[in-house]
């Protein structure tokens, strides 16, 4: 827990104060009382009296404290569901996904990882599919049913190279179809949209030139894009203007480098290769966009990753200040303290 006003934390030195002025009072009241006999007192108080006159004034103390610490506004970290409800799977299938150093395949253990993933989302969580080698290939667009996603894993192919930035854009349009963000660049092949992915338009004119308001990097609550990759970029824009693009947009990227991060040799239907992913660039991607970079080295590795990265989308753990439940803890401590007060010692006229 912290205090947003920590300064004001100075007003708890009132306690002890309280505390010594109640313990003068019992004492004066003490050296007043004159009895006779300790066995009047005995007979005409009781033992269990005694013991709860102190309850009310404890009580109050408690109030007192609590309402003190609500002054110097309280927060702490809750768990609340997350509202990313769209979650955009952007897949690396190039050539190197076929390497068997990852058994069987890294892209089996890629296909296995994200069908777990699909399988752990809350129902109304909206997932598009999205992969990407020299261009970009939008699998499936996003939506809740189990099925259509599992069947859009078991599509995937492989072929020649990585753009790792055309990957980006391409699940960016995915999540803004409207807003022009294919302009001047090749990312479902020859420029296009895939079909049912068009922009909006007005009178047949597509709204492509259509500039968004930059907003703060991560603070785009509504979706977010989990980037899978086992090497480094050999063509398409580049992966850091990119993850700008993201983060003007306020899109949160998760970064998954698969594999080596250095240039290790594979074998791939029988050819040897070098691959190997720029960390680097990943954990930068991640940083412009207030995301996260992971690295898997194996398929149980990536299959981890896949359940940590599914429950901090579902959940997320937020700074909530506590004030006002402090305040109202403070006053129904003050209610029942007078409220014993009231059944315990009645005042008679």
């Amino acid at each position: 827990m912290i205090f947003l006003s920590r300064e004001l934390l100075w007003l708890l030195v009132a306690v002890p104060g309280v505390v010594g002025a109640y313990i003068m009072v019992l004492r004066r009241r003490k050296l007043a009382l004159r009895y006779a006999s300790l066995r009047l007192v005995r007979d005409s108080v009781g033992v269990t009296p005694s013991l709860r006159r102190h309850v009310p004034p404890a009580l109050f103390l408690l109030a007192l404290i609590v309402l003190l610490l609500a002054i110097a506004r309280p927060a702490g970290i809750v768990n609340v569901l997350s509202a990313q409800r769209t979650i955009i799977l952007a897949m690396d299938v190039s050539l190197s996904m076929a390497a068997t150093d990852v058994a069987p395949n890294r892209l089996a253990a890629s296909q296995a990882a994200a069908r777990a993933f699909i399988k752990a989302q809350p129902s109304d969580v909206r997932i598009g599919i999205v992969s990407f080698a020299a261009t970009a290939d939008l699998v499936q667009p996003p939506t809740a049913d189990r099925r259509l996603l599992n069947a859009a894993i078991e599509r995937l192919q492989l072929d020649y190279h990585t753009a790792i930035g055309t990957g980006i854009i391409a699940a960016l349009i995915t999540i803004f179809p409207d807003a022009g963000l294919d302009h001047n660049f090749d990312i479902f092949g020859l420029g296009g949209f895939p079909e049912g992915l068009r922009p909006a338009s007005l009178n047949g004119v597509s709204n492509v030139n259509i500039k968004a308001d930059v907003v703060a990097p991560g603070s785009y609550p509504s979706a977010a894009i989990i980037l899978l990759t086992d090497g480094s970029r050999t063509m398409g824009p580049d992966p850091l203007t990119a993850a700008h693009m993201a983060a003007d947009r306020g899109v949160r990227i998760f970064t998954v480098g698969f594999g080596s991060a250095k240039s290790a040799r594979v074998d791939v239907d029988g050819w040897s290769m070098d691959v190997g992913f720029d960390e680097g660039s990943l954990r930068e991607i991640a940083s412009i966009t207030r995301g996260e970079y992971f690295h898997a080295n194996t398929a149980a590795a990536l299959h981890s990753i896949y359940q940590d990265l599914s429950g901090r989308l579902i959940v997320e753990r937020k700074e909530t200040e506590m004030t006002a439940l402090f305040t109202a803890i403070a006053a129904i401590l003050s209610l029942v303290a007078a409220m014993f007060s009231v059944l315990w010692f009645p005042r008679t006229a």
